[in-house]
């Protein structure tokens, strides 16, 4: 992807400095694509800096972690004050955070910026999701807007998020409600091929019928092409050859790790980061094979059953952007961010992976001055969620009958009618956690704080009383 951003901003017209530890890789990209525009080859990072013209703009791209220090570390002392840092890796938001103090001490600006397309993206156009300092943005905003992706109205996917680490924790919260929409369409596709006996070639013409509603979205359209793929070797599907061990590179993970920390509720996310774990456990599949009994039922599938999941698969997917926004709101009140939601949606119109036709209802919903308290309040998707109820509840119960797992599928069900149910059963555990460690509880008919004596006559009294 480094080099592929390399490559975009010299077709946009800008000269681009040059450096990779290895020199040939160097020399190997300027081999293929010299001539695609002005490159300035360079083989030490001090040639690199002086090559620069001021305020220095250093983009660097290597693996989250360590290594983003050990880059900063031998930049800094290259650089001077006005100077911009910028990292367009897949780093954790926190670290982000720490870097832009640190360099901030020294009069250097570090902008932290979530690039997502893959290397499609960055060469053509990603939508690109910059935190930092707003004065770093007056230096950076015209250069990544001009190789950003365009929306369908021309708007760069690309604009300011927020201070310090706000940028990389908005790339975070999309990959994790793309670890959802890539599992529930796994689920989908498990449905139609185990429950209804749909091949994959025929499943490819459904998930192209699907991409002219209200599903059209890029994980749909390549859905298709997978489906449709068949493998060279052995003229089976391509899907019948891959491994079915879906792997991470720790996003998704952090996704579901920070909720936990904002007490923010992403169900729908992390059963598809665990659903990937679990997938990965081959051994432990194998004995379970073997060993584990189903008692599947004779299941009559629901009439119109595709209609049904293509339903289902509406709703849940909805969940899952309902979820990952909530934790942004979450985060904005957390770290004094000013995230505008409908700005963000307007981001993943384009050049993303998660880039789908409803993001233009999510920005309608988010813009404006009354805002819904959770996307699925917004009055257009209540109804088209609402009427969707139906099928999704048949899905489920069907897959549950067939013993077929659908982990997003029946927790994104689960989170919406905890969403809207009068009462949860919250009120039993706040009596067991009274009684086995006098947490206190509150009461539906009186106002304050109490507390059952549980180990002598139950009677209730003040929580003030116990201090």
């Amino acid at each position: 992807m480094g080099a592929n951003l390399a490559r975009n901003l010299a077709r946009n017209g800008f000269t681009v400095a040059l450096h990779n530890r290895s020199v040939e890789k160097t020399d190997t990209l300027l081999a293929k694509h010299g001539d695609e525009g002005s490159f300035i080859r360079t083989e030490t990072l001090q040639e690199l800096v002086d090559s620069l013209e001021k305020p220095r703009r250093v983009l660097i791209m290597v693996k989250a972690g360590a290594p983003v220090d050990a880059v900063v570390d031998q930049l800094v002392p290259l650089l001077e004050e006005g100077d911009i840092v910028i990292d367009a890796g897949n780093s954790h938001y926190e670290d982000t955070r720490r870097r832009e103090a640190a360099l901030a001490e020294k009069g250097l600006h570090f902008v932290g910026v979530g690039v997502s397309g893959g290397e499609e993206g960055a060469l053509n156009g990603p939508s690109i999701m910059p935190g930092g300092s707003k004065q770093s943005y007056e230096a950076l905003g015209p250069l990544l807007e001009k190789i950003a992706a365009k929306a369908s109205d021309g708007t760069p996917c690309c604009a300011w998020i927020g201070t310090d680490g706000a940028g990389h924790f908005v790339k975070m919260v999309h990959n994790g409600i793309e670890y959802a929409d890539m599992q529930v369409i796994g689920e989908a596709y498990d449905l139609l091929r185990s429950g209804a006996g749909i091949e994959p070639a025929e499943q490819a013409a459904i998930f192209e019928e699907w991409n002219k509603g209200d599903l059209s979205s890029f994980l749909i359209e390549i859905t298709a092409e997978v489906l449709r793929h068949v493998d060279a070797k052995t003229g089976k599907p391509f899907v019948d050859v891959v491994v079915d061990s879906a792997g991470q590179k720790g996003t998704g993970r952090w996704t579901v790790q920070s909720a936990l920390d904002l007490g923010s509720p992403v169900s729908g996310i992390a059963e598809s980061v665990f659903a990937r774990g679990i997938s990965s456990q081959r051994a432990q599949r194998e004995i379970a094979q073997e060993t584990l009994a189903g008692h599947e039922g004779e299941v009559s599938l629901p009439e119109n059953f595709v209609e049904d999941v293509r339903q289902a698969l509406y709703a849940s997917k909805l969940v899952s952007y309902a979820q990952g926004l909530d934790m942004l709101a979450s985060a904005a009140k957390e770290y004094g961010w000013e995230l505008k939601l409908d700005e963000i949606a307007s981001l993943w119109r384009a050049g993303c992976i998660i880039r789908a036709e409803l993001l233009k209802d999510i920005m309608e919903a988010y813009k404006g001055g009354e805002k819904p308290a959770n996307l699925l309040f917004a009055p257009a998707f209540a109804k088209s969620v609402g009427e969707a109820v139906p099928a999704w509840r048949r899905v489920v119960a069907t897959a549950v009958q067939l013993g077929i797992p659908v982990p997003v599928f029946s927790s994104s069900l689960a989170y919406y009618d905890g969403l809207r149910r009068k009462r949860l059963p919250a009120a039993v555990i706040q009596g067991q956690r009274d009684l086995f460690g006098a947490h206190t509880y509150q009461r539906v008919d009186t106002e304050g704080t109490f507390h059952t004596l549980w180990g002598e006559d139950h009677s209730e009294i003040s929580a003030v009383d116990t201090h």
